[in-house]
């Protein structure tokens, strides 16, 4: 059974850092196309981020480029998203999506507040 978890979300302040992990059983993501979305209250779920299984290539929304990297490691079985320079915006709940289609597994979210 396949099970993604996130994990590494919490409360920052304005300009901080935050590194979220998700961790995948019973899938390879260097098979997947892996996603990060998010979900601020009262707004639809956003696409922010996704790496391609071949290649690793890499694509951003425009309001995080150039402060959010997204990156996988093989050993660990794990794709990160690196967020820094977060703002008061950035808050949601994140969710990562592996798919290789036409199956896709979510992950159940983990919280990211960025409040001062």
């Amino acid at each position: 059974q396949v099970q993604l978890v996130e994990s590494g979300g919490g409360l920052v302040q304005p300009g901080g850092s935050l590194r979220l992990s998700c961790s995948a059983s019973g899938l390879f993501f260097s098979s997947n196309t892996v996603s990060w979305y998010r979900q601020a209250p009262g707004k639809e779920r956003e696409l922010v981020a996704t790496i391609t299984g071949i290649g690793g290539s890499t694509t951003y929304v425009d309001s995080v480029k150039g402060r959010f990297t997204i990156s996988r490691d093989d050993a660990k079985n794990t794709v990160h998203l690196q967020m820094n320079n977060l703002q008061l915006s950035d808050t949601a709940v994140y969710y990562c999506r592996a798919i290789r289609w036409p199956l896709q597994h979510w992950g159940q979210g983990t919280q990211v507040t960025v409040s001062s």
